[in-house]
């Protein structure tokens, strides 16, 4: 793509989306262009801002860093290199552990990751899947470790990021400077690149 499908709106005037976005702040540094974009129809950008809040609240055991994970392996699986970017970066804000962070790509056999993480992270690999591939395999490991709130959770992860994938691939948002950042450093070696996100 030469530019984005659709330019991130103007949205400085609108004094109650300014506060809802401090949330992104915390989470990434910035406000999302993908969040800017969705608010040329504003109600959208509400909509989304508070699924975003309430699928990533920290409910217990899967933690902030777990769900950023969860993320970036449905990303990962979309192909989204700017979900990817984002995910990786919000992960090491919210405190994963540098092993992790930098070995993501093999939690199935990395000690860095435990059973119960391995037993999320496949979940969120098979559920970002087309066709989707969640199995009585896949579900028989999830109980195992995971109640049925916490896999609520992260399934919760996995969609919302299905949601994002699509919006940003499809839109071709333009990556901040911060989240290319977190992509070199965690991702580069991998094979990540900023893709059709940078203009």
């Amino acid at each position: 793509m030469n530019r984005p499908l659709v330019h991130p709106a103007s949205e400085k005037e609108d004094q109650a989306f300014q506060d809802l976005i401090e949330f992104f702040n915390e989470t990434l540094g910035f406000c999302p262009n993908s969040v800017k974009t969705m608010y040329h129809r504003s109600a959208i950008a509400y909509a989304f801002i508070a699924l975003n809040k309430a699928v990533m609240e920290n409910k217990g055991r899967v933690t902030s860093s777990l769900k950023r994970l969860i993320g970036y392996v449905s990303s990962n699986v979309a192909g989204c290199r700017y979900c990817q970017a984002h995910t990786i970066r919000a992960a090491e804000r919210y405190g994963a552990e540098a092993e992790q962070l930098q070995n993501i790509w093999e939690f199935r056999t990395h000690s860095a990751f435990s059973e119960a993480e391995r037993a999320a992270l496949e979940s969120a690999w098979v559920s970002s899947m087309v066709p989707n591939a969640v199995d009585d395999t896949i579900a028989k490991n999830l109980h195992k470790y995971w109640d049925e709130g916490e896999i609520v959770e992260i399934l919760g992860v996995a969609a919302l990021f299905g949601y994002l994938n699509r919006w940003n691939d499809s839109m071709g948002t333009e990556i901040e400077d911060g989240a290319v950042e977190s992509g070199d450093k965690f991702l580069k070696d991998k094979g990540w690149s900023t893709g059709k996100h940078r203009y």
